[in-house]
């Protein structure tokens, strides 16, 4: 082989485990909140859902870019969050909340919250349920075709 194929081989390798070692950090998985707790100053993302038991503290007049509320994971787990930002629209009615960030000692410092809100679908999923059964019904027995037998 030549040298300069020999440079490109190296440089390809080279490519790919770097490649792997920037990817690699990127991926990420859903932990629970006690998991998290296991690993303070971690970036993590949790998925939860609001704790409405408890107050959602946020005064836009006073500070804007200051939320707090409690979550509850899947498994029980619960912790106070602070979100250093504006209140996303419709917290309260949240099904679930996808948060990102990292635990503290006492809270979850949370850098970015995506709600999540399959009530709204609701309505859809019953009409396409409807929709299903009636073109499941056989073609004679439609109430056209019945009004017409009648004649």
């Amino acid at each position: 082989m030549k040298k300069t194929h020999i440079i490109i081989l190296v440089a390809i390798a080279a490519l790919i485990v770097t490649l792997i070692i920037f990817s690699a950090s990127d991926f990420s998985t859903y932990d629970t909140i006690n998991s998290a707790k296991a690993k303070p100053g971690k970036y993590v993302h949790l998925i939860a859902k609001v704790d409405k038991s408890q107050p959602i503290e946020y005064d836009p007049l006073n500070n804007p870019n200051y939320l707090s509320f409690y979550a509850i994971d899947s498994l029980g787990g619960k912790t106070k969050v602070i979100y250093r930002n504006s209140k996303p629209t419709d917290l309260e009615k949240s099904e679930r909340v996808v948060m990102k960030g990292k635990m503290q000692a006492d809270h979850f410092e949370c850098d970015n919250i995506l709600l999540k809100c399959p009530s709204k679908y609701k309505d859809d999923k019953e009409q396409l349920q409807k929709t299903i059964t009636d073109q499941a019904a056989p073609s004679g027995a439609g109430p056209t075709d019945s009004a017409y037998s009648k004649q």
